[in-house]
């Protein structure tokens, strides 16, 4: 399965997996969450106890029509295919591998402010 692979402090890599249980839960460290944040038919899978875990803070999500934050993905995650016709996650098609990798490209550092957590983009990652 063509997955978008998306790790704290790292700029997203496409990677092919088994798309076995498994293997999923390997890539996160542990029990998988799926979440549906966009409106493409986009799986985000990330460890559903991350947050608990204290996992690093990795990329954040934004309302699309404010641009707000509210909430931030913990730990590794990764993107993969969702059509609604399944019940299988299924490879990413490449002009979604584009559309997100461009999305996500900077890794972000979080700040808490005044109550309001601030993400900044880090640009001095590598490709």
């Amino acid at each position: 399965m063509r997955i978008l692979l998306i790790e704290p402090s790292l700029p997203p890599r496409q990677v092919e997996i088994p798309g076995t249980l498994e293997s999923m839960q390997t890539l996160v460290g542990g029990t998988i969450q799926a979440v549906f944040p966009f409106e493409d038919p986009i799986a985000l899978i990330c460890n559903d106890d991350g947050k608990l875990l204290n996992l690093p803070l990795n990329r954040a999500l934004r309302n699309p029509d404010t641009g707000e934050i509210y909430d931030v993905v913990a730990g590794t995650f990764f993107l993969c295919g969702a059509p609604s016709d399944s019940e299988n996650f299924t490879d990413l098609t490449p002009d979604q591998v584009t559309s997100y990798m461009a999305r996500f490209h900077n890794p972000q550092q979080f700040i808490l402010l005044n109550g309001h957590l601030l993400a900044f983009p880090l640009d001095n990652c590598h490709d």
